[in-house]
């Protein structure tokens, strides 16, 4: 802005003096010429009421008034109705660059307002377009409470019919496995029934877990503290599988309000599924860091197979997975636990990148 308001500047002053060498140069005799050059004058008076408002054009006015002086007074002196003609002139020259002056500067005035205006309307678009993101959030947040709603409903039932007798089939299968030897068939047979009861069990068990979730105990939690107690977790079945497994935590410690028990079950999770979906020599990448909604990422990323496009909308539905062993529990746990500390879940994945898991969390906020 700076080097346009110079460039203009010397337009203006090299325009001024050249009409002013025009005057000073030309016969008097060539009133023609004089008449022509002295109309010039309005060029850099009027610019300069477009380029600088009101005070350029006035400015400009004057100086072209200062400038042209000199010649009326010395050149026309001997013609006093000549001389009068162009006095009226000057005082011509000031009432445009006034009046141009006034007119730009309001239309610059009304510029900037229209301005304003339009960035005031780009933030309201903005923010409506942020409260609909909100709201989609929030229906399929409804709807899944809906359906969990029925879940809990029945998680009772399901609680007395299968549990206890889960329990007894155990128990008694345990019994007769005392009666045969290892090398005997129905030994593994029995060893079948009891791992696959325990199975069931678990089943069970998860599927209470998310439907009737035990209330977490809000406490500070380091986020660090947290990962780094699942990353020595996990880290023996990393290198049994070959698959470098690093943190990157932010500088700064990340401390929220939460539970680290249930965080930690939500973090393990997600890691386990990583490194279940990463090939041998794969990585799996984990990071902190601090969003400028005073919120704390944690960013799971892994150079797997990734997940597909008709996959991808349905991983947090209960009982949906794609493993053969899996109990398509373990997300939609994830995700609870992750909405009871007021956080988001987010998943992006695609078959070539990999898949990218982030958690969001409010930080907790400390007074001085």
């Amino acid at each position: 802005m700076e080097k346009s308001a110079i460039i203009r500047t010397l337009i203006l002053a090299a325009s001024v003096v050249a009409i002013s060498l025009l005057h000073y140069l030309t016969p008097l005799h060539l009133h023609y010429l004089h008449d022509i050059f002295q109309r010039l004058y309005y060029l850099p008076i009027i610019l300069a009421a477009f380029w600088f408002g009101l005070r350029g054009g006035l400015l400009c006015s004057i100086i072209v008034s200062i400038v042209y002086a000199p010649h009326i007074l010395f050149q026309w002196g001997g013609h006093p109705g000549m001389e009068m003609e162009k006095y009226l002139e000057i005082l011509i020259y000031n009432t445009v660059g006034g009046v141009t002056g006034v007119l730009s500067q309001r239309e610059r005035e009304r510029t900037v307002e229209l301005q304003k205006s339009t960035r005031g309307l780009k933030e309201s678009y903005l923010k409506l377009q942020q409260q609909s993101e909100q709201i989609i959030v929030i229906e399929e947040q409804l709807r899944r409470a809906e359906k969990l709603s029925t879940l809990g409903e029945m998680a009772a039932v399901l609680a007395h019919e299968i549990r206890n007798p889960l329990s007894s089939i155990r128990g008694t299968a345990e019994i007769l496995k005392d009666d045969y030897k290892p090398d005997n068939p129905k030994y593994e047979f029995i060893e079948i029934q009891i791992k696959e009861t325990e199975r069931l069990n678990r089943v069970v068990e998860d599927f209470l877990l998310m439907a009737h979730p035990k209330p977490v105990d809000m406490l500070s939690c380091s986020i660090q503290d947290e990962l780094e107690t699942i990353i020595s977790l996990v880290a023996n079945e990393a290198r049994e599988k070959l698959i470098t497994l690093l943190l990157q935590p932010q500088a700064l410690p990340l401390i929220i309000q939460g539970d680290g028990e249930k965080l930690r079950q939500a973090f393990l999770n997600i890691i386990i599924n990583a490194l279940q979906a990463t090939p041998p020599g794969g990585k799996v990448i984990i990071s902190t860091n601090v969003s400028e909604a005073e919120f704390c990422e944690i960013c799971f990323k892994d150079t797997g197979s990734g997940i597909t496009a008709e996959t991808l909308p349905r991983i947090f539905d209960p009982f949906f997975t794609t493993k053969q062993n899996g109990t398509g529990l373990g997300l939609a746990i994830t995700r609870k636990i992750i909405e009871r500390h007021k956080g988001i879940l987010l998943i992006e994945s695609d078959t070539a990148n990999g898949t990218t898991v982030t958690i969001r969390l409010p930080m907790l906020k400390t007074t001085n």
